[in-house]
């Protein structure tokens, strides 16, 4: 029988995914996901697992985004040993997926051991190597939708389309309870896709389960009604208006899924001569080699409206592979059209982008997908006027814009409409999601009919007793970061102190009066 869930991750925040849970016949993870987003959340992925990996038995996938798969490396470094369930896209997907953060782990490091050794720090090491991500990579085990299978005796599991990104699943988990034939059911939904997406069709998956866990990430927003024509309509309007500016239009966009999507629609309205941009360049050598992966899977995609063997190939499209031909972007004094990733900014060849073109007033900043608590993005896309990128100051001229509709997340009404299809439910857990998305879902569900005590919002590494058919909290099972920190992270807010300090001495034209403002800037740090 399962005994107890624990939330290692997500919990209060959108990234991180752990879930641990442990029964009868073993332990097993769903999902193990790297923490992104403000610098006190990523300190995360240098802690020590709240678990011991070498206890773990398996490990379940729902899909390749880097928060829910990006810490496996680390778990096989630390002693886990056993299979890697996931999709056969997922698998594909996680070859090069794993081999960036792999990169992105080991350049990190080596960029804060030079400071380090300026300061008389010890060094420290990279979260993971690529050599831990081939051995990850050696134990998965690629599966397909729907078909039943088994980790070890006493449990079975399957996957379902979860409509959220290539290869995404939610996991269905069914344990013996007793030697009579009585079982628990377990649904993990994964990141759940909107009803309206191209690619892949909506979620999917039965009914009536003991214990329900639903991530939450928009679980407080209700997106306007839209197909996906209108989508494309309003992305045509948005790139129309930003070329007639007579500059850039660079889009952070995530490299797996939302950047195809671009693509894809970017292609359809060249097509129809709706739009005429001088150029558009995928600058992610990550999103390159997704979107090679996706033309692996073309034929079973969806809603395409070019050719199968057309797709994300057209005069226009330059995918760009090397530094330097990201350099040669630069060149480009208006008129293209730049997808860069990371989509919240915090990272990669978009913020050379941003440093090109944020303060040119004939450029555009487009954004397309959430940006987390503390991120550049997040700080950009909220009206700041001045930014550090790179340590440099630089003055938000260009305009900026947003379009809502790009999400791979489904919304407020979509989440509950797929908890209320799962019906009957003993308990639902809210997770993966803020607190504040999570409190508005809990509401809407209950003036759905469910009640009130049969939903739970976990607090990150909360851990339950599941007896008959309720949820008991043990409290938290480690303490490795306050809650508050999840949505507040201090790096970021010195960087705005940093900038609105500047701007306050600066507008001081009497140096005695400047002077005065600084001895009582440092009496206050002295207090």
């Amino acid at each position: 029988m399962v005994e107890s869930l624990t939330f290692c991750g997500a919990a209060g925040t959108v990234t991180g995914s752990c879930s641990l849970i442990t029964s009868g016949a073993g332990r097993f993870l769903v999902d193990c996901g790297l923490y992104q987003g403000n610098r006190s959340v990523d300190e995360l992925n240098s802690n020590p697992f709240p678990f011991d990996p070498e206890a773990i038995d398996f490990l379940v996938l729902t899909h390749a985004h880097i928060d829910h798969s990006g810490l496996v490396p680390k778990l096989v470094k630390e002693g886990f040993n056993g299979p890697i369930f996931a999709t056969r896209a997922t698998v594909d997907l996680l070859e090069f997926m794993l081999a960036d953060s792999a990169h992105i782990q080991e350049s990190n490091a080596e960029r804060r051991n030079r400071r380090r050794e300026r300061r008389g720090q010890k060094p420290i090491e990279p979260s993971y190597s690529i050599e831990d991500v081939n051995a990850a990579l050696e134990m998965m085990q690629p599966l397909e939708y729907e078909e039943w299978w088994d980790p070890q005796p006493g449990v079975r599991a399957r996957f379902w389309n979860a409509g959220h990104i290539l290869g995404s699943a939610s996991v269905e988990v069914k344990f013996d309870t007793d030697a009579s034939g009585n079982t628990l059911r377990m649904l993990f939904s994964g990141d759940l896709g909107p009803d309206q997406k191209v690619f892949h069709p909506e979620p999917d998956a039965p009914e009536g389960f003991d214990y329900v866990v639903c991530e939450s990430t928009y679980g407080d927003r209700d997106r306007e009604d839209y197909t996906l024509q209108g989508r494309r309509d309003t992305l045509c309007r948005e790139l129309n208006t930003a070329l007639e500016r007579g500059g850039n239009v660079v889009i952070p966009s995530f490299a797996l899924e939302r950047s195809q999507e671009l693509l894809h629609d970017i292609h359809v309205l060249l097509e129809k001569g709706k739009i005429h941009p001088a150029a558009v360049f995928l600058d992610s050598p990550l999103a390159r080699k997704a979107t090679e992966v996706f033309m692996r899977y073309a034929d079973s995609l969806e809603d395409i409206e070019v050719p199968n063997t057309d797709l994300f190939h057209h005069e226009k499209f330059h995918l760009v592979q090397t530094v330097q031909e990201s350099k040669n972007i630069n060149g480009y004094a208006g008129g293209a059209i730049i997808l860069s990733a990371s989509g919240m900014c915090t990272a990669g060849r978009i913020k050379h982008h941003l440093r090109a073109n944020i303060w040119r007033p004939e450029s555009t900043i487009l954004f397309v997908g959430y940006q987390a608590h503390g991120t550049l993005g997040h700080i950009i896309s909220n009206g700041a006027k001045k930014v550090r990128i790179h340590g440099r100051e630089f003055e938000v001229n260009a305009a900026i814009r947003r379009i809502g509709n790009y999400s791979a997340h489904a919304d407020q009404p979509e989440l509950a409409d797929w908890i209320m299809e799962r019906m009957p439910v003993a308990r639902v857990f809210l997770n993966h999601g803020e607190n504040d998305a999570r409190e508005a879902l809990r509401k809407l569900l209950i003036e759905r009919g469910v009640k009130p005590d049969h939903i739970v919002i976990p607090a990150f590494d909360e851990s339950f007793d599941l007896v008959a058919g309720t949820a008991l909290s043990k409290g938290r099972a480690a303490d490795r970061i306050e809650d508050e920190a999840l949505q507040r992270d201090w790096h970021s807010e010195y960087a705005v102190f940093i900038l609105r300090m500047a701007e306050q001495l600066r507008s001081i034209d009497d140096p005695i009066e400047r002077h005065q403002l600084i001895v009582k800037m440092e009496a206050a740090l002295q207090d």
